[in-house]
């Protein structure tokens, strides 16, 4: 039986790891450590710092197994330099991760964080026990080499990002997923205290980069997805425009151990339109 969660999202305090690679990096760590579970790294999308996760999300995963949290180097409140490649960005997770002495873990990556997420199964298989794959794609796939709708493109590149543009990327243009965006913009604001930095200008124009060069159109790099050999639960909203969801589909097909999950009426942010159930088949799946 579960351990009451020690610490969530909202309360737990913002800590610091230097890792081999100069890095000191900004991180936060919550939930059951009663040893009976691995704990489960997570990755954020674009643009994202700590705050970014949803506490409903989060918080509901920490129930039954430690939640990592990290900004990656040069994010948030992590010293360095964002770099430009996503392999680049793998290895800094790599290094954050050896500086913890997590040997053993499970990781979910949403959006860019999925890039880097695959990445890191690729480069320390050993590692990883299984995977979710939330709103991303694999490196090769479709419509990701620009975002090619305008109102997602104005809303991705905006100098000062805000609440009307996570609406745009993250939610549906029904009436229901708008106002379940609503409620999760409520939600990113409630923890008050230690607040984390918000990414720059910079970061945000590294990660472009990083994420141009991974949409590359290359169906030979398909390929690669079949050295990923771990359970892998792939999931996204039934219409991402940000991330479009027939790359969901693409991990699906050729991942050798892939899960699908779709979810209806929504787009990229789907496991903040509905974080309990999200939480729920995450927790389902790596307790299997």
């Amino acid at each position: 039986m579960a351990t009451s969660s020690p610490s969530s999202q909202m309360t737990t305090p913002n800590l610091q790891v230097e890792a081999a690679d100069g890095v000191t990096y900004r991180y936060r760590r919550f939930g059951r450590t009663d040893g009976t579970t691995l704990p489960l790294v997570c990755l954020v999308h674009f643009r994202a710092n700590l705050d970014n996760w949803d506490p409903a999300f989060v918080d509901a995963l920490a129930v039954e197994r430690e939640v990592v949290l990290v900004d990656l180097a040069g994010v948030g409140g992590s010293t360095g330099t964002t770099p430009n490649t996503v392999e680049e960005m793998a290895y800094g997770a790599i290094a954050f991760l050896d500086a913890l002495a997590l040997h053993r873990f499970d990781l979910l990556g949403f959006s860019l964080g999925g890039f880097i997420a695959q990445e890191i199964a690729l480069f320390r298989p050993w590692q990883v026990r299984r995977l979710i794959l939330a709103g991303t794609a694999p490196r090769g796939g479709r419509n990701i080499h620009l975002y090619t709708a305008g109102a997602i493109r104005e809303a991705a590149f905006d100098d000062a990002p805000s609440a009307a543009n996570l609406l745009t990327l993250f939610f549906e243009k029904s009436a229901s997923s708008q106002a379940k965006g609503k409620e999760f913009l409520g939600r990113l604001g409630e923890r008050t205290a230690e607040r984390d930095t918000p990414a720059d200008l910079a970061v945000r124009d590294a990660q472009l980069t990083a994420i141009s060069a991974w949409g590359v159109r290359d169906d030979s790099r398909l390929q690669r997805l079949a050295s990923i050999h771990q359970p892998v639960l792939v999931a996204n909203g039934d219409n991402d425009e940000m991330v479009p969801t027939e790359n969901t589909h693409l991990l699906a097909e050729h991942l050798p151990n892939a899960t699908l999950s779709i979810y209806p009426d929504a787009g990229h942010g789907f496991l903040f339109q509905y974080p309990a159930d999200f939480a729920r088949e995450v927790n389902a799946f790596l307790g299997a």
